[in-house]
């Protein structure tokens, strides 16, 4: 049995696409439909789908941000389905098209039509009958998606020199290269320096395009850390990396989608 998982916020569009899908491949079986990237996550990551289609602009995770968190999360135990088939569902955006095309990444262009559809389910279904290892599977998607986030990622902004951090009527000023590494805590990121942790009511996502990528590194979708503060990394066979830091007792997870920084020179 093959299973889909279509996230849609569109309820008009989510519906058409059933249909068709439904149509043009009878004996597909249609997980319910999601209208939000945190949602469609949660229930691929449980329901372990063959399929996802997923609207690249959602509440919550946009459908970049939901693959690579399926990426990072996909379950490597033993008895666990192979990584999904991904198809992006996007408004027709000539930039977001050519990045599609260029990594050979499945893509729907909105309103989807029925010819495009049937095309790229003889795709899919062909795929599926020549699917690779577990392994060879989700080391190609995730290269797939290094690039794509790579190149959907937010222009660079000034950078930031201070964090300021209130906590009631007293504002701390963090110097930002005393900061080890930032962590995302729901609406907002932890500051990490050697002696204390601040919060800020920031998402992460607004605050990378303010630091310097060469100085700071994304380990994983929720942590961001000084690469000079990092002691040792430790590569597990889950594919992840463990990371010490100067400064710190705890360690650091770097999954498997930025795993690829810490090779040995």
């Amino acid at each position: 049995m093959t299973t889909a998982l279509i996230a849609e916020d569109e309820p008009l569009l989510a519906a058409a696409l059933r249909a068709d899908l439904a149509a043009l491949w009878p004996a597909l079986t249609l997980l319910p439909t999601l209208a939000d990237g945190r949602s469609a996550l949660e229930a691929a990551l449980a329901q372990q789908p063959d399929l996802c289609l997923l609207d690249i602009r959602m509440p919550a995770l946009t459908g970049l941000e939901v693959a690579a968190a399926l990426a990072e999360d996909w379950p490597d135990a033993a008895g666990s389905r192979p990584f999904p088939l991904l198809v992006f569902v996007t408004a027709y955006d000539q930039y977001a098209v050519q990045a599609f095309e260029a990594q050979a990444v499945d893509y729907l262009v909105k309103p989807v039509q029925r010819d495009r559809l049937a095309a790229c389910i003889a795709r899919l279904r062909q795929r599926l009958a020549d699917r690779a290892p577990q392994g060879d599977a989700l080391a190609q998607a995730m290269t797939q998606l290094r690039a794509l986030l790579g190149q959907a990622a937010p222009a660079a902004q000034p950078r930031l020199d201070v964090i300021q951090a209130q906590v009631g009527n007293l504002v701390h000023l963090v110097p930002v290269d005393e900061v080890l590494y930032f962590e995302a805590a729901d609406k907002y990121v932890r500051v990490v320096t050697a002696g204390r942790e601040h919060l800020i009511r920031q998402s992460l996502r607004e605050l990378l395009p303010q630091l310097d990528p060469g100085v700071f590194w994304q380990v994983h979708r929720g942590t961001v850390v000084q690469a000079r503060c990092i002691r040792s990394a430790r590569r597990e066979e889950s594919g992840k990396v463990t990371l010490t830091l100067h400064g710190r007792p705890e360690t650091l997870v770097a999954s498997r989608l930025y795993a690829h920084r810490f090779k040995g020179m």
